[in-house]
């Protein structure tokens, strides 16, 4: 189905979205970040969602912000007093981390192409990155004189480490696929052409997994990371005592001891 400039195809439990706008490069335009919070918004409440795949159409996987609306003021981020320009990123771009913070079902971006700025954080605030060879990432605000707007200061750290995202930020020099490797901000470097399917494999493997487990085991590692370890003990006892009171988990548990396929329903 299309939702403004995002196209979503559902495969049983998994999702493919892509931002489609490839004549800007998939840039984060207002219309394409109201579509993607869209789908963002309803992806918990879908209980027969295990995973997302995120990709952009075309050559790009996304160019950030757009430079035109930058110039001539088309969005609120960009026009009025400093108060009001404020409140155009909280109530604009910036749904879109909070939105990606709170989200439970997991969430692979499969990037083809640039992720520039607001596009390389965008591919930061999912859970695991797979990028084709020819992928550059850049932090680049600088280059226009501006910080990260969109949360890029949380999220690349934690994918990279704080003196590699420092570098990123401050040199605006783009990194290269293999390099984004070899620096933990990819799990996978493949070819074009086998991005997608190494990218849904990825998600098959998860989505084979009961749903409710798969989204308690993902916020109790996000929550984790932000507690001190008697909080996420005390976590993960709760969290283990509802799976452990799913028809999912003892199907789980029966399957491995009968040597077979589980077939579960999501209860």
């Amino acid at each position: 189905m299309t939702q403004s400039k995002i196209l979503v195809e559902r495969s049983g439990a998994i999702a493919l979205v892509t931002l489609n706008d490839p004549a800007t490069r998939n840039s984060l335009t207002s219309d394409l970040v109201s579509g993607l919070c869209e789908v963002l918004r309803s992806a918990n409440d879908d209980a027969g969602l295990s995973c997302i795949v995120l990709t952009g159409a075309g050559k790009s996987f996304c160019a950030g912000g757009n430079i035109r609306d930058m110039r001539d003021g088309n969005d609120p981020m960009f026009r009025g007093s400093p108060d009001q320009m404020q409140e155009g990123y909280r109530n604009g771009i910036q749904l879109v981390p909070r939105l990606f913070h709170a989200l439970d079902v997991p969430v692979i971006a499969a990037v083809n192409g640039a992720a520039i700025g607001a596009g390389c954080d965008l591919a930061c605030m999912c859970d695991i990155r797979v990028a084709a060879e020819d992928t550059e990432f850049a932090e680049s605000f600088m280059r226009v004189g501006l910080v990260s707007g969109d949360g890029g200061a949380w999220f690349l750290p934690r994918a990279t480490g704080l003196p590699r995202a420092m570098e990123m930020a401050l040199t605006c020099r783009p990194v290269p696929a293999q390099q984004a490797l070899e620096w933990g901000l990819v799990t996978h470097v493949t070819t074009s052409a086998d991005l997608l399917p190494r990218a849904m494999e990825l998600a098959q493997a998860i989505a084979a997994h009961p749903p409710r487990s798969i989204r308690l085991n993902k916020r109790l590692i996000r929550q984790s990371a932000q507690c001190d370890l008697d909080a996420a003990l005390n976590m993960a006892a709760a969290y283990q005592a509802i799976v452990q009171n799913t028809q999912d988990q003892r199907e789980a548990v029966a399957a491995l001891l009968e040597r077979r396929q589980p077939v579960f329903t999501g209860r």
